[in-house]
């Protein structure tokens, strides 16, 4: 799920990923593995974190914490789209590996190919 906003002058394209994943260890390592490229340009601005799903029962314990949110903030659409299109490729690979190396869970989750 994406959306966008406008918000802050310097930096007025916003787009905010949602990404859910079958629990909190997958999301968490999900963020570890993608957290460590930063981004580069000086034109865009990228937040991550794993947060509770906003439909349903609300919980604040760590094990609900499943879905990756990705907020990226950019001074043109143009630095958008090519920043969002960079992590998007980074973030396939990542979920690539934990199809691979995690197969178990992905498959009882219903994530299969």
């Amino acid at each position: 799920m994406a959306s966008t906003k406008t918000t802050n002058a310097e930096f007025p394209h916003t787009l905010t990923i949602t990404l859910p994943l079958p629990t909190n260890r997958l999301a968490s390592s999900a963020l570890r593995a993608l957290e460590v490229d930063t981004e580069l340009s000086p034109f865009v601005r990228r937040d991550m974190t794993v947060t509770s799903p906003k439909s349903g029962i609300q919980t604040n314990t760590e094990d609900a914490k499943t879905v990756l949110e990705i907020t990226y903030r950019a001074t043109t659409n143009r630095m958008l789209r090519v920043a969002v299109n960079g992590f998007m490729e980074s973030l396939g690979v990542v979920l690539g590996v934990m199809e691979e190396l995690d197969v178990d869970v992905l498959e009882a989750e219903g994530f299969e190919k």
